[in-house]
């Protein structure tokens, strides 16, 4: 097994990405921490690993909120002895332009979507240094970071700057063994913040020909935490079914509405 009793914390691992990533990081042999604020779809993947005779801690933790996630890594440490693997997978959106928008939203998205890995990342960090054994932190972008969108613009910054901070996290972090990566999904699952039966539907425009699953990315990242991507440091692992290889130019009519 890959992961065998390494301790891992996933953010946002109630559903989806998250909840694939849980599942199959456990069934590797990994102790998964499964940190959510849904205490009812979080203690609900830990009951499935814990039934399946995994290892699985669920914790309720806001990650905007510097003394939640201190909590959480006491919490996780007294409980399993250590952390070795973070997922920063948590985030939430908006679905509006810059027009639109409000501060209030604005603030909201970047509190969640990149001050959340930033906190998770240091304060985890810290306790790994303090282990002195090393570990691995994927950060889990967006293509929303990496085009523009028509909408979304406070989701579109956050995961921009989720990219280039895991290339930061990569190279300060480096000296201490722990080795920063970042995931970047297209359209995996269900959208962000709705429930899973929203991907039923969704629209396909990909090389792959399908609608991305949570699985998918799963896969991506056991690799990127794995030692078999032991000589991987500060990539963006684009996982989209090939939407970024092209470049969809909007017809004349589509330029005209």
């Amino acid at each position: 097994m890959k992961l065998e009793n390494q301790v891992v914390v996933v953010t946002g691992a109630g559903r989806n990405i998250g909840k694939a990533i849980s599942q199959l990081f456990a069934s590797e042999g990994a102790k998964v921490v499964v940190a959510d604020m849904d205490q009812g779809r979080g203690q609900s993947v830990v009951s499935e690993l814990q039934q399946s005779g995994h290892e699985a801690l669920l914790v309720l933790c806001d990650i905007s909120r510097s003394k939640d996630v201190q909590e959480m890594v006491k919490r996780v440490v007294e409980h399993f002895g250590g952390i070795d693997i973070l997922i920063n997978n948590a985030a939430i959106t908006d679905r509006v332009n810059i027009l639109e928008s409000t501060e209030e939203e604005f603030d909201k998205v970047i509190s969640i979507t990149l001050k959340g890995p930033y906190l998770m990342s240091k304060y985890v960090a810290a306790q790994m240094v303090k282990q002195g054994r090393g570990g691995k932190i994927l950060n889990l972008a967006s293509t929303s970071g990496l085009i523009g969108r028509r909408e979304a613009i406070a989701y579109s910054a956050a995961k921009g700057g989720v990219v280039n901070m895991s290339r930061a996290m990569a190279v300060q972090l480096a000296p201490y063994k722990i080795r920063v990566n970042c995931l970047t999904p297209n359209r995996s699952g269900s959208p962000v913040g709705m429930d899973d039966d929203a991907a039923v539907g969704r629209a396909v425009k990909n090389l792959a020909g399908r609608l991305g699953t949570a699985e998918d990315q799963a896969r991506a990242a056991l690799f990127l935490v794995s030692d078999d991507s032991d000589f991987v440091y500060g990539a963006n692992l684009i996982v989209d079914g090939g939407v970024m290889a092209t470049a969809d130019f909007p017809t004349e009519a589509e330029r005209k509405r």
